[in-house]
């Protein structure tokens, strides 16, 4: 099972507490927080895509968007 790192976006609302409560749903299906956004709500993780919607279907009220992290070239 490959592992893939996505960037995982908030919604505003979202107390402190219940970030803590998504973060752990990831780190249960063998994810790893590999960094915290100090501008938004959000953060990265690694984590198996199998577990991906699992996590958004359970926390969906929380996250506005899961992407896969990817470069980004600009022309």
């Amino acid at each position: 099972m490959t592992a893939k790192t996505f960037i995982v976006t908030l919604k505003d609302h979202v107390a402190e507490g219940d970030i803590s409560t998504v973060k752990d749903a990831f780190t249960k299906l063998g994810g790893e927080i590999t960094h915290e956004f100090s501008l938004i709500k959000g953060f990265s993780v690694k984590v198996p895509e199998v577990g991906i919607d699992s996590v958004k279907k359970k926390h969906g009220d929380s996250i506005a968007n899961i992407e896969e992290d990817q470069e980004v070239h600009t022309q």
